[in-house]
């Protein structure tokens, strides 16, 4: 590595913040020299965003982890998905010991075991968690589109389909509401109800039911339903300590699809309901959205475009978001420029690939007092950053290389059972832990047809006597057989229904409804 400028003097005075602040950690003049100078990022400037990353390993959880602790420590309530179920650990106090003091006593912190107020969440209950459901309603065909890989004629031809169950009375709840309607749209009298509109194609429709398919085996058929997740929730105090909410996101990797659309929807929820708040002392939420490379990957212009719009505008209803993430790369740029406290883990260079990626990151920082940020961000230690903030002016700060404190919570899953113990001791238990299952698209639909049939049999002359033996009744198949397929599905009859909204809400899909 290259020699080091002065450090502490080109740094120290960015980081003298009067107002309150996180602590992130001490400032280090080289690889073995913490000084005095701690390293943090004020309260007020957390709602414009941030982003944590790094590679596999290299400390990225255990900062999320702390960031979540002094949030929460300031009244502030915290969102996080809990992929690899160690910010469970939140909940039970820190155990100590020497290598947690040494740590502590490099960087100037009075470290004290402490458990934080947690409450755990799980996609549809599938887990140890208060299950979080949607209606299909509510969650709109822009996301959906993006979840189930559609194009362009694709997702317009879904928005018509939501369109076409908004003004007909038939509330989309769940997987097996949106099948029915489709199913009865390319029928003969769907097809007559919709020709004004535009009409759908049976190949389209074909694409659409195959891919919905494929979504309920990520398991999404249990995310779907009432009662339906309400994102006030999440702006909890307990004895004036902000509320950490976390999801359980267990097998991740098979359903990833799942798991980065239902946080985009719960973000544009809160975009949503919130009211303008403008600049304040501290932020309402702060959202950390891990795996974020999970959002972006294949998303169309129109995606990204709304993700960006969304990130930029809810800023004003004191909402922060942090990307968590291996690259900043993996975030785009119209999001990315939005970002203005960064937490940089170490990055490696292994390949060209890397390489490419690692002068993109050093392109993308502040002042730096560095010779060369580029081996300063390939040598960093676990539990080492790169950091730069935004200050109280709203100006970057240089760029610091840290030594993040340790953790004050359990640096690891907590005990299932005492998991199990904070959930069902939760008033938000009682609230949404039963399903509830309510007349919705697919039964009016089934409703409608059946009694379609009632008035053509009453509507047939009486059958005329003969001598002979008599003709079997002809066998009749219309679309009633194909709708009456999905009523009777061993697979939705588990499913939950209910009464959703039938405009949605957030900024996604609202304009296609």
């Amino acid at each position: 590595m290259s020699e080091q400028h002065p450090i502490e003097a080109a740094v120290a005075p960015g980081y003298e913040f009067t107002g309150p602040s996180l602590e992130l950690g001490g400032l280090m003049a080289d690889a073995s020299t913490i000084t005095g100078t701690r390293v943090r990022i004020p309260l007020a400037m957390l709602n414009r965003h941030g982003l944590v990353a790094g590679a596999t390993g290299t400390g990225k959880t255990k900062t999320l982890q702390l960031l979540a602790e002094q949030l929460s420590a300031h009244g502030v309530p915290v969102f996080a998905a809990d992929v690899k179920g160690d910010l469970s650990g939140l909940a039970v106090a820190g155990e100590d010991g020497p290598r947690i003091q040494e740590r502590a006593s490099s960087v100037g912190q009075e470290w004290t075991a402490t458990a934080f107020p947690v409450e755990f969440y799980a996609l549809g209950g599938q887990g140890t968690g208060i299950p979080l459901r949607v209606t299909m309603s509510a969650f709109g065909p822009v996301l959906l589109s993006k979840v189930l890989g559609l194009n362009q004629t694709q997702e317009s031809s879904l928005g018509l389909i939501f369109h076409y169950a908004d003004t007909h009375g038939l509330p989309l709840l769940d997987l097996a509401d949106l099948r029915a309607v489709v199913h009865h749209l390319v029928s003969e009298e769907g097809k007559a109800e919709l020709k004004e509109l535009g009409g759908l194609s049976s190949a389209t429709a074909g694409v659409i039911l195959r891919e919905l398919v494929a979504f309920e085996n990520q398991g999404a058929a249990a995310f779907f339903g009432e009662p339906e997740f309400a994102s006030e929730e999440l702006l909890q105090t307990v004895e004036g300590r902000g509320l950490i909410s976390l999801v359980e996101l267990p097998e991740l990797q098979d359903r990833p699809a799942v798991f980065s659309t239902f946080l985009m929807w719960l973000l544009a929820d809160l975009f949503n309901d919130l009211p303008e708040v403008g600049d304040t002392d501290r932020p309402k939420l702060v959202f950390f959205f891990d795996e974020a490379h999970l959002l972006f990957d294949d998303a169309s212009e129109a995606f990204l475009d709304q993700v960006a719009q969304t990130v930029r505008l809810i800023r004003s209803k004191g909402v922060g978001v942090f990307f968590v993430t291996q690259q900043p790369t993996d975030v785009p740029d119209e999001v990315l420029a939005q970002l203005g406290s960064r937490v940089q883990h170490q990055l490696r260079a292994h390949t060209p690939n890397d390489a490419k990626a690692l002068r993109a990151t050093v392109a993308t920082y502040p002042t730096s007092a560095y010779d060369d940020l580029g081996a300063v961000l390939t040598s960093l230690g676990i539990g080492e950053a790169v950091v730069t903030v935004m200050d109280e002016r709203g100006a970057p700060t240089p760029v610091a290389w840290t030594m993040l404190r340790a953790p004050e919570s359990l640096m690891g899953p907590a005990d299932p059972a005492a998991m199990q113990a904070i959930v069902e001791a939760s008033p938000r238990h009682a609230r949404y832990a039963e399903a509830v299952d309510r007349d919705s698209a697919r039964e009016r639909l089934a409703a409608r047809l059946e009694e379609g049939a009632r008035k053509a049999e009453a509507e047939q002359p009486p059958a005329t006597t003969s001598k002979g033996p008599e003709a079997p009744a002809p066998q009749r198949w219309d679309e009633r057989d194909l709708v009456q397929d999905v009523v009777s599905s061993p697979v939705f009859k588990d499913f939950m229904r209910t009464a959703a909204r039938e405009i949605a809400r957030g900024v996604f899909g609202a304009g296609r409804r």
